[in-house]
């Protein structure tokens, strides 16, 4: 026997006795009960239901001198949502209305199926969202699901299943099963708990077939799972043996106070017992005896020795009034309304007449109106014969004694805004009475710099983690995708966060800026020294032979080339852009120009000691600086061009490389700057040319041989450096340029000029015009 379900049964005789001593509700009229066992079963329910409707074969029955006596004006029950729809469909074609308190099946709301059935007992739907808020809440993505094969359990946990999903959450394994099923059904449900990797499991169980599932799992060592229950079970008190279940956490129906009840509960007399095959059996099954004297020999006969108020058993637990409470509203609902029915014109007695004959659908259609207040509890039922959803948050906990308590630690109100449903009041624990939330997920969170990769064939909550690509942040926990960075920006090394790249480019802080500017000031220097020594020696035969006015604008190009590679170092602006490429291009063709001008003296020279020869007239200073001018200006004239239509600017270049900017000029035309480059190779073609014509002329210091290999050394060094200058990337392109600028410089400086001065400085016997016209 569910002593339990007892109870329920005796709460409901209690409210009425309450009403028919009441002198406010029914005065003057006593209402009569029919209380039928279903046990449980849908064959015995309907069989119930149809002796409600005919009024045979009462187990208990009242109401002497009743004025409609075995007309049923409506019904309490049933406990289970099945057996409750098996009855609501024969009773609803009586029109006679079911109030139900604990039926909480979504699919009784249905009013086009079940017009006369109510229930003071939210329905699952909203204990359904309200698991699912509760695990997402917790942050488990990851749990199994049992339930009963029943329509409270199917409907139950679709509606949960549902709801999960759209929070979210990933469903390992839902199974089903009956109490009346073969164990070996049990035991395959109990395997696949005991294998699973869910720590958190939703169970949508009635309390009998739970019952027996967590039997079945005490046989042998329970695993540690976090239980999630329905409403069925999880405020059951009988449950609370199984200790394994500790950290269980649920919705119940809101605990309540029924002044009176415990007293009534208690208040069993021998005579009633006797007269009751219920109570007869409960109290031989509480108190191990036989009432009477059909004894068996082995059985101890009731000597009335038993006293119930030492009796530990649900039935007697008055400490969790929950549904107890919702039968107790449920008699009280009727009442009602056939008040509100029998009793609108109240005589001057104060008494309603008892001779008013209703029927049942009257009964029915006042249901739907009432709305009071009973002990502090609001009564009503919306279009869907629901009330409004208000559940506590249950807890198993141990006590210091060892012994699991039913703890309330927080409340749960439908009718409050999304998100604001919950309300925990109550530290809570958990599974073996741990104090930290449990882990229940398939796969672990994936941080930032990572995103989601979901694993085939596996729900949504199963994935892998994979790190973000090149150039791409996920600054977010679970990120189902990675997106790329601003052009500017680049990802640090966790890939959670957008970076300024830095800004690169040729300065004067790096060793190879300061390497390439200190060669770039030491070779400006050393033309300044030579100019220097040719100055002070510059009345010397060496000096004169060599066109000393072309030698001195000579080494002042080149102090300028040397200085001009300082611009190519620092951060490129509009004006240095344009200083650049021009103040190297002009530079360089001067000093081309000086150089060829002094291979053309040296032919000149020559074929000027011919005899008959005037040809020195026709070279002479004036044309040796003209030629020098016109070669230059040709120069400026394409750089002015260049410069008007399409100068150089400074650009970030964000192709080269993916991590970093790269600062450097663009040079606007490259038409431009290829021009004026191959106006400096035609140039040094050109010289390099005519001084490998006059190297073998018959002179003892023919400066021909070191113009040839000045030029050779400088050609070479801008040959090599196209295919550099194309390939380097970043700022070693303005690298290699500065370098081509100092090699073919230095080129220069040292082939043409170091000769000379050795001898000037090492070699002063040498210095001699009897030397120099030396011919041996």
């Amino acid at each position: 026997m569910d002593s339990r379900e007892l109870r329920f049964s005796r709460a409901m005789v209690f409210a009425i006795e309450e009403i028919n001593n009441s002198t406010e509700l029914l005065p003057g009229i006593t209402l009569g009960y029919e209380i039928h066992d279903s046990c449980a079963s849908v064959p015995v329910a309907v069989q119930v239901a149809s002796q409600f409707s005919n009024g045979l074969d009462p187990v208990f029955y009242t109401g002497d001198n009743c004025s409609q006596a075995g007309m049923v004006m409506a019904m309490v029950g049933e406990s289970g949502s099945t057996p409750s729809i098996s009855m609501s469909r024969i009773l609803g074609s009586f029109n006679i209305a079911q109030v139900s308190h604990f039926a909480t099946c979504a699919c009784l709301s249905d009013k086009q199926q079940y017009p006369n059935f109510f229930r003071t007992i939210p329905s699952d739907q909203f204990q359904a969202d309200a698991l699912a808020k509760l695990v997402k809440h917790l942050g488990w993505t990851w749990i199994g699901a049992v339930r009963s094969d029943s329509d409270y359990g199917n409907n139950g946990m679709a509606s949960f299943l549902q709801a999960a999903q759209k929070e979210g959450i990933c469903v390992e394994y839902s199974e089903s099963f009956y109490r009346t099923h073969p164990r070996s059904r049990i035991q395959r449900v109990a395997e696949v708990i005991r294998r699973s990797t869910a720590v958190v499991v939703v169970a949508f169980v009635a309390s009998g077939d739970m019952r027996i599932l967590l039997q079945e799992l005490s046989h042998k060592p329970p695993p540690p799972r976090q239980w999630i229950g329905s409403e069925s079970w999880v405020t059951d008190p009988d449950m609370l043996r199984f200790n394994f279940c500790a950290g269980a956490i649920g919705f119940g129906i809101e605990q309540s106070v029924i002044p009176g009840l415990r007293e009534f509960l208690l208040d069993l007399s021998p005579t009633e017992v006797a007269a009751s095959p219920l109570l007869t059996e409960f109290w031989e099954d509480a108190f191990k005896c036989r009432l009477g004297e059909s004894a068996a020999i082995d059985e101890r006969v009731c000597d009335g020795s038993e006293d119930i108020q030492m009796l530990q058993r649900p039935y007697t637990d008055t400490s969790q009034l929950r549904v107890t409470n919702m039968a107790y509203k449920a008699v009280y609902a009727i009442a009602h309304a056939i008040h509100n029915e029998v009793c609108q014109d109240i005589n001057s007695s104060d008494q309603c007449d008892k001779f008013t004959r209703i029927q049942s659908k009257q009964v029915l259609t006042q249901l739907k109106k009432v709305n009071f207040t009973q002990n502090g509890y609001d009564v009503s039922f919306d279009a869907n014969g629901d009330p409004v959803a208000r559940y506590e948050l249950v807890n198993w906990q141990k006590s210091e004694s060892g012994r699991i308590e039913m703890v309330t630690v927080g409340h749960y109100d439908a009718s409050l805004p999304e998100g604001q449903e919950f309300r925990i009041n109550r530290n809570l624990t958990w599974v073996d009475s741990s104090t930290q939330v449990p882990v229940s997920v398939c796969s672990d969170s994936c941080p930032p710099g990572t995103r989601k990769v979901l694993q085939k064939g596996k729900p949504i909550c199963c994935y892998d983690c994979i790190p973000c690509p090149e150039g791409k942040i996920s600054n977010n926990t679970d990120s189902p995708d990675c997106f790329p960075c601003p052009k500017e920006f680049w990802p640090n090394e966790e890939r959670d966060t957008c970076l300024p790249k830095p800004v690169e480019f040729l300065s004067f802080d790096e060793v190879l800026g300061i390497i390439l500017a200190a060669f770039s000031v030491g070779g400006a220097c050393l033309a300044i020294i030579t100019a220097a020594v040719f100055f002070y020696h510059r009345t010397s035969p060496i000096v004169r032979a060599n066109n000393s006015e072309l030698s001195f604008l000579l080494l002042f190009s080149l102090t300028l080339c040397f200085l001009c590679s300082l611009t190519f170092i620092g951060t490129p602006s509009d004006w240095s852009c344009m200083l650049r490429h021009t103040a190297f291009g002009i530079t360089f063709v001067l000093c081309i120009s000086c150089v060829l001008g002094k291979t053309i003296v040296v032919l000149m020279a020559f074929r000027a000691t011919l005899p008959g020869s005037n040809v020195m007239k026709w070279f002479g200073p004036p044309q040796q600086r003209m030629t020098v001018v016109s070669f230059t200006f040709i120069q400026v004239l394409i750089c002015a061009i260049w410069l008007g239509l399409s100068p150089p600017f400074p650009m970030k270049n964000l192709t080269i490389y993916k991590e970093r900017i790269i600062l450097e000029c663009a040079l606007g035309s490259a038409i431009g700057f290829w021009v004026v480059l191959g106006y400096i190779g035609l140039l040094a073609v050109f010289c390099f040319v005519l001084a490998v014509l006059a190297r073998k002329l018959p002179d003892h210091f023919n400066e021909a041989k070191l113009i040839t290999f000045s030029m050779l050394v400088f050609c070479a060094v801008w040959i090599t450096f196209i295919p550099a200058y194309v390939s380097s990337p970043g700022k070693f392109t303005v690298a290699v340029e500065i370098f081509a600028i100092l090699a073919s410089s230095f080129g220069l400086i040292l082939c043409i000029f170091a000769p000379k001065c050795y001898i000037i400085l090492f070699k002063p016997e040498k210095n001699t015009k009897k030397h120099l016209m030396n011919k041996n």
